[in-house]
């Protein structure tokens, strides 16, 4: 599915140098923060908040709202929870179709917040559009991969980068390369 030029579909996320966006049990403990990093700057390009099942649960397990921000419209992604279980929430079982009609509409970018297999899925099936890490520096030696197998190779075009000196943080920003 190739970009318009409309809305894009971006997966933002913060790893481990060794490739990991959460620990064994989930943990987000050792992602430090860098005060240079302009949290409001990126939430100013989105308006969608896409969230997988389990980074939903394990937000609502820190004390998060769960993806819900002002100006935001959020949805979680799940084929087994139900909307009687989680009032105020949105919940959509079919990402495809979802994604389809929120590009369709006008708005800012869509945030594809996590987790790790709806990132794989949404990639698979050609719906994300850019992908921006924020390398941290940790090795966690094991936990949730940014990508987990299976999962076909994707070519990525590098657009952005920034190193933030005081944390050591590496972010990176690449578009998926387009057959």
């Amino acid at each position: 599915m190739a970009n318009t030029g409309g809305r894009r579909v971006r997966y933002g996320v913060a790893m481990s140098l060794d490739g990991y966006i959460a620990g064994p049990n989930g943990e987000a403990d050792w992602i430090v923060h860098d005060p240079d990093i302009d949290f409001a700057e990126i939430f100013s390009r989105f308006d969608t908040l896409l969230i997988g099942r389990h980074t939903f649960e394990s937000m609502l397990k820190m004390g998060g709202g769960g993806g819900s921000m002002p100006g935001v419209e959020s949805f979680v992604i799940s084929r087994t929870m139900k909307p009687s279980g989680h009032p105020g929430v949105t919940i959509a079982r079919d990402a495809g179709a979802l994604v389809t009609d929120l590009k369709a509409r006008p708005g800012k970018d869509i945030w594809l917040f996590g987790g790790g297999e709806l990132f794989r899925s949404m990639l698979a099936a050609g719906l994300v559009d850019g992908v921006d890490v924020a390398i941290v520096p940790v090795l966690l030696g094991g936990g949730i991969p940014v990508l987990p197998a299976p999962a076909r190779q994707t070519r990525l075009t590098l657009t952005n980068r920034r190193v933030y000196e005081k944390s050591g943080i590496v972010s990176l920003a690449y578009d998926v390369a387009r057959e």
